[in-house]
């Protein structure tokens, strides 16, 4: 395939994704602070429990830790889509909500080989997605029913280049920066039984600025034999400080959905800090053949501050996977023994308290991928369950599929022959 035809593919599947980004599924727990963190793994990543911060990729691209691109010797271009059913169960709860959205858009090229890569990519940050409605009864003598309905919409994306520098055979660094943008739509909603207008306040937080992350990796073979390799590697990401905007509107509509009257409450200007974190991970690989790889992930939001003070409160995050891949023979004859299969297991504790108890995420994930010569398709399934209905009133069991393309090509290089 041309250079021209790629790049026309690459352009159809960017139009395509437009229509469809950010069409998550819908979470109770994407309420709090600026939303559901996305992570930076890819699809081959997800399929072994979102590892990879510690582990060289030849043929898919590492965005987990910028120093490992410099092992992308050719050009990669990765797009992957998720779909993802969710079930939400309470004592007098039971909710069901499904939804798909593009996951990234990425790529990479050697600028020196084997001692500069970079990469561009687009990718959600967090998300946010969810509705609560409730019924009281007021106290008027009448019983008259009063419906109350919260719902949030919205969240961050970035777009980031990232830079892979070699610095000795074993020691690679990094260095990624992401402009990260957005809007969350917060929207609280009220109206009485038999009326005909609902009284609503749109809270709107808008938020812009630069995020940075500083990569680094060592790689060592033949510790104790030549087949295998140790891999070491981590990601720190300072603190940073985005510029927002919050502005609270009041309106009327009718049943109908016609606007009769509206006011701007205010207009405040701010900022967002987001809090750093680190990553640490090894891996331990032999050849193409097999690799097995676990990494922890720290962050502390109690320092997080917000524009908006409803979103602030939150406490310590972390996050621990373990997971590998296997490919039978790389180089036989037979298809199947070129599948690389994956699995993983993965624990996550977010910032937020739930009922004066910490949330927790336990998963399950296998995947694979499909050669195409030097390309592939990738797949992985992700399932598990989130909170505990005992201690934090709801919790959430949920279902994710991941599809997606890897292309490798050799782009940018002269010719010799005709």
């Amino acid at each position: 395939m041309s250079v021209v035809r790629k790049s026309f593919l690459v352009f159809v599947v960017v139009l395509a994704s437009a229509k469809v980004w950010g069409q998550a599924a819908q979470s109770p727990f994407t309420t709090y602070g600026i939303g559901e963190p996305y992570g930076n793994a890819l699809i081959h990543n997800q399929g072994m429990g979102g590892v990879g911060v510690s582990q060289p990729q030849y043929w898919f691209l590492n965005n987990q830790n910028p120093a490992l691109l410099v092992y992308n010797g050719l050009t990669v271009f990765e797009a992957g889509v998720v779909v993802e059913s969710r079930k939400i169960q309470g004592d007098t709860l039971n909710e069901k909500s499904r939804a798909g959205n593009m996951n990234y858009l990425a790529t990479a090229f050697p600028i020196k080989r084997n001692r500069w890569t970079t990469s561009i990519g687009l990718m959600p940050f967090t998300n946010v997605d969810f509705a609560f409605q409730s019924t009281t009864i007021l106290n008027d003598g009448l019983n008259t029913e009063f419906y109350e309905r919260e719902e949030g919409t919205g969240g961050l994306t970035q777009l980031y280049w990232s830079n892979g520098v070699r610095l000795t055979p074993d020691i690679c660094v990094g260095a990624k920066v992401a402009y990260l943008f957005g809007a969350v739509e917060n929207v609280y909603s009220g109206q009485l039984d038999g009326s005909a207008f609902i009284s609503s306040v749109l809270e709107k937080t808008t938020a812009k600025d630069f995020n940075v992350s500083l990569g680094v990796s060592y790689s060592k073979d033949s510790l104790w034999s030549k087949d295998y390799r140790l891999s070491i590697g981590a990601v720190y990401t300072p603190k940073s400080n985005m510029d927002s905007k919050r502005s609270d509107q009041f309106y009327t509509i009718t049943s109908a959905g016609d606007t009769i009257k509206s006011r701007v409450l205010n207009n405040v200007r701010g900022q967002i800090l987001i809090p750093g974190s680190l990553t640490f991970g090894v891996s331990l690989s032999k050849g193409q053949n097999w690799s097995v790889s676990t990494e922890y992930f720290y962050q502390d939001w109690s320092d997080f501050t917000s524009v908006n003070p409803d979103d602030e409160g939150l406490g310590k995050s972390w996050r621990a996977g373990l997971g590998g891949e296997f490919t039978p023979d790389p180089f036989s004859d037979k298809y199947l023994k070129r599948v690389t299969y994956r699995a993983g297991l993965s624990v996550d504790q977010y910032p937020f308290e739930a009922y004066n108890n910490s949330v927790k995420d336990y998963g399950a994930s296998v995947g694979l991928s499909l050669p195409a010569g030097r390309s592939s398709l990738n797949f992985a399934l992700k399932m598990g369950k989130r909170g505990d209905k005992n201690k934090n009133y709801i919790e959430e069991n949920y279902f994710k599929i991941y599809f997606g393309i890897t292309f490798n090509d050799q782009w940018f290089i002269k010719r010799k022959f005709d």
